[in-house]
């Protein structure tokens, strides 16, 4: 399938189009560096990591909307300390001139994280997202225990990536994060890339917690497979999880078409009810508003 291709796809679902709540659009500087990075794919992850989509704000816009994503997040994550507090309100003022775009934020283990994030809920953020391996922190650090506390309280969804892929960072893979959830569980975590490489593991915390969603982002993709497979012993515990499965897709930094992802997602042969809701319904009601 092409890109050209995904309106009929959903339409044939029965759908209004697609909700993904892992897309990112940064401040020109960040993406930047984030496609530097990508540049020496090869020295990092031993494979090339191409950004097919690394196109001018508004031509991204552009493509989202013709492949019929209804509803996104401009996902931000800092890397380092003092660009949270910054990086939320780019991303606020992105959203509320965006159609489609979801305020976003996210938030980093340093003093004021608690208050910050307090004042992002208060001015409309509908997701957070954070990053374990490239900000290089533990998430059960103290500085972050009132954040989640807050997160957990207010229901408003974070995708979290601490799976263990593509590379490991210090405190990856199910054990930090598994803490945080017994500690917080009312949690809505959404894992990203269904946690891989430890697919297993971190499909157990969404088995466990019943806010822990799993995100589809490059998960089951060819690209993605030649690297970390995942497991189709583990499809039917897939399955019996529809509700809380969601799509992503990484949107714009994908070493492929967009539709290479929709692709891999049916050809798990778990159906059209789960596709709707894995595409559509459960992002609807994650991203609420």
């Amino acid at each position: 399938m092409r890109d050209d291709e995904v309106p009929g796809w959903w339409q044939r679902l029965g759908l209004s189009g697609l909700v993904d709540v892992h897309v990112h659009f940064l401040p020109d500087s960040v993406m930047n560096a984030v496609w530097s990075y990508f540049d020496q794919a090869e020295e990092h992850y031993s494979v090339a990591w191409p950004v097919t989509y690394r196109t001018p704000v508004a031509d991204r816009l552009a493509t989202l909307e013709a492949l019929g994503v209804r509803a996104f997040p401009a996902l931000v994550y800092p890397h380092k300390p003092d660009m949270a507090a910054w990086l939320n309100t780019w991303a606020r003022e992105f959203a509320a001139q965006t159609p489609g775009c979801v305020p976003s934020g996210t938030f980093y283990p340093e003093p004021g994280a608690s208050q910050y994030v307090k004042e992002a809920l208060e001015l409309g953020t509908r997701i957070f997202k954070v990053h374990v391996q490239v900000g290089g922190y533990d998430p059960r650090d103290e500085e972050l225990d009132a954040v989640w506390g807050q997160l957990a309280e207010a229901g408003v969804p974070v995708v979290v990536h601490c799976g263990s892929g593509p590379i490991p960072g210090s405190h990856t893979g199910p054990g930090p994060m598994g803490e945080v959830l017994r500690k917080h569980p009312r949690l809505t975590a959404v894992i990203a890339h269904l946690g891989m490489p430890e697919y297993a593991e971190h499909l157990e915390l969404a088995e466990t917690y019943p806010n822990v969603h799993l995100d589809t982002t490059m998960a089951c993709t060819p690209f993605t497979e030649a690297m970390a497979p995942m497991p189709r012993d583990l499809l039917p515990r897939y399955a019996a999880l529809q509700d809380r499965v969601v799509l992503g897709s990484d949107f714009p930094n994908i070493p492929y078409e967009y539709a290479v992802q929709l692709e891999s997602l049916e050809r798990l042969e778990l159906g059209d009810e789960w596709l709707r809701a894995v595409c559509w319904e459960n992002g609807v009601r994650l991203l609420g508003g």
